[in-house]
């Protein structure tokens, strides 16, 4: 089966909170909010290229969103607010280099409206954990604010908003799972054959997702293999991965599964090695640390078994709580009234 795209404000079959009925012969009223979900993600495989002039990389980059949820609302204001609730909530910044206030700042800049909304980030994904949570609320954001406003933005006017944004945020609008390319942010949808379920390990802090590619050129360079695009061949997804995400196969998936930013995670939280075991040890198929870290995912046979390995896991110590989900996940989705 295919992975479900979710229908967006704008366009051709699109869908979304709408302002409520108006009488005849009046205008419809503002929506009093929206509230939107976006899942986290987590990537199956994350091909990196050499380092290019501009200090970015080329990827090839397997999105599969996973059933961790963030939920934004939107509500009209007089300025731009943002309030955040959840576990770490304290982490995330509430000022205007939030990504959810920038996703907001970019739509209304587009539609020569003013950007006077409260945001409202109820978070359950990891923050600063590889999981793209910043990006999921971004999305969310921008969604919430379209449906909010009214702009009518198309699908394709929202995500080429979100890769302006981060490389991360198209596929967080999306969810699935798909194939990026380029920086991450030119996607390519990819069927799935069933649900694959997880186990994620949230550490303690975060990584800095540039400090994790500084790290990743560093170890390059220091193996004697080079970091450039001239020494590094051009990322490219697995056959055998894509293969196994199509036919729902968690055990060949789990075969198949990579992460060249692992070593420079681990190089920077060397903890994670103590991680990584405790979790193949407690029977999953197989482990890799989560984007650019520091959360690790496992694969599991099933959900019990993924049940059985977030206890094992929370348990060994070597990680502040395990967290059970499955994917594929949909995209950022309004929840209806």
């Amino acid at each position: 089966m295919t992975t479900d795209t979710p229908r967006l404000p704008g366009g051709s079959g699109s869908t979304g909170a709408t302002a409520d009925p108006a009488a005849p012969g009046q205008s419809a009223a503002p929506a009093r909010s929206v509230t939107v979900r976006v899942p986290a993600k987590v990537n199956v495989q994350l091909a990196v290229g050499g380092s290019r002039p501009d200090g970015f990389h080329d990827l090839a980059n397997v999105f599969l969103a996973v059933s961790l949820y963030d939920h934004v609302t939107a509500a009209p204001d007089d300025v731009l607010r943002i309030t955040v609730e959840g576990p770490d909530a304290a982490q995330v910044p509430l000022d205007r280099g939030n990504l959810a206030a920038r996703a907001a700042i970019a739509l209304a800049a587009r539609h020569g409206i003013e950007p006077r909304v409260h945001l409202h980030i109820a978070k359950d994904i990891p923050v600063a954990g590889g999981m793209a949570g910043g990006s999921a609320d971004c999305a969310g954001a921008l969604l919430a604010c379209d449906a909010l406003w009214g702009t009518g933005a198309s699908r394709g006017e929202l995500l080429e908003i979100c890769a302006e944004l981060g490389s991360d945020v198209p596929f967080s609008l999306v969810g699935g799972a798909a194939l990026g390319r380029g920086r991450g942010d030119r996607l390519e949808p990819l069927g799935t054959g069933g649900v694959f379920h997880w186990v994620f390990a949230v550490a303690d802090g975060g990584l800095s997702t540039p400090a994790v590619y500084r790290e990743c050129d560093r170890l390059r360079s220091a193996s004697g293999a080079g970091h450039t695009v001239a020494d590094v061949p051009d990322p490219q997804p697995a056959p055998a991965l894509l293969a196994a995400l199509a036919a729902g196969d968690a055990v060949a998936l789990a075969g198949a599964l990579a992460n060249d930013l692992q070593p420079a995670a681990v190089s920077l939280r060397p903890a994670l090695a103590a991680t990584l075991r405790a979790g193949t040890a407690a029977g999953a198929l197989a482990a890799l640390v989560s984007g650019s870290g520091p959360t690790c995912a496992f694969l599991a046979a099933d959900a019990q078994a993924a049940g059985a390995i977030a206890r094992a896991l929370t348990a060994s110590g070597t990680c502040r709580t395990a967290r059970v989900a499955s994917g594929p996940a949909p995209g950022a989705t309004v929840v209806p009234r």
